[in-house]
């Protein structure tokens, strides 16, 4: 059952309609308050086919007010320039063998992984532990790289990784509720360029078949996307 305070919410959004998204965002900051600072998230639903490899939809995109999360980097690396250079920039855990290990045995208390791609050659054996857990250090995403300090401050400031799922749905956090409204305009404005850009060369059609913000416990708040020109 929905509870009051959902229902409130739902009470504020025209389900038929599709909304400018600044006007999204305003119609999200009335949404009534939870007990705690909830995250907002833009969601797409893509006109794509997820199972060929001519379809994947994958990439990076730096928000301009972060995420409001504090992000926990691990770099794995061998001890040197690139390891003292990533703990200065931020990164709480620093290593190699001790690192691989503690992730062979299941310890997962980062959110963010880099390696050089000197450690890649060790580090890519983690890939069943890491890989299901959207943890592995890939260079698409810019987190296999031997500029370890600039990688660890971009996640840091708030780059944040987006990639298709197997239902053809892209979901993306955006800010947290306490944001002001323009920094979540855009935080979600740097999103949905970023997906529209990654558009796979398969893609036959309407690639973004709706897309829409929400926090953690509303209701979703659909984005008219003509002013992105999409499709």
């Amino acid at each position: 059952m929905p509870s009051k305070r959902f229902k409130k919410a739902l009470a504020l959004v025209d389900s038929t309609k599709a909304y400018p998204l600044a006007t999204a965002v305003e119609v999200l900051t009335k949404f009534p308050k939870a007990k705690f600072n909830e995250t907002v998230d833009v969601a797409f639903r893509l006109g794509v086919d997820p199972r060929q490899s001519d379809q994947m939809v994958r990439g990076t995109v730096p928000l301009p007010h972060g995420t409001g999360k504090v992000i926990r980097v691990l770099v794995f690396t061998k001890p040197g320039a690139q390891a003292d250079a990533a703990r200065a920039a931020g990164a709480e855990n620093v290593g190699f063998e001790e690192f691989i290990k503690k992730c062979q045995e299941g310890w997962a208390d980062f959110d963010i992984a880099i390696a050089t791609p000197e450690a890649m050659t060790e580090v890519r054996k983690l890939g069943k532990v890491l890989g299901p857990r959207g943890l592995m250090p890939n260079p698409k995403t810019g987190t296999v790289t031997d500029d370890t300090a600039r990688a660890v401050r971009e996640v840091k400031a708030g780059r944040v990784e987006f990639k298709i799922d197997k239902a053809g749905n892209v979901h993306v956090a955006v800010g947290k509720a306490n944001f002001a409204a323009a920094s979540i305009v855009e935080n979600a404005r740097a999103v949905i360029e970023a997906v529209m850009k990654s558009r796979p060369s398969g893609a036959k059609g309407i690639f973004i078949r709706s897309c829409t913000l929400s926090l953690t416990m509303s209701p979703a708040v659909r984005i008219d996307l003509k002013e992105f020109g999409a499709n």
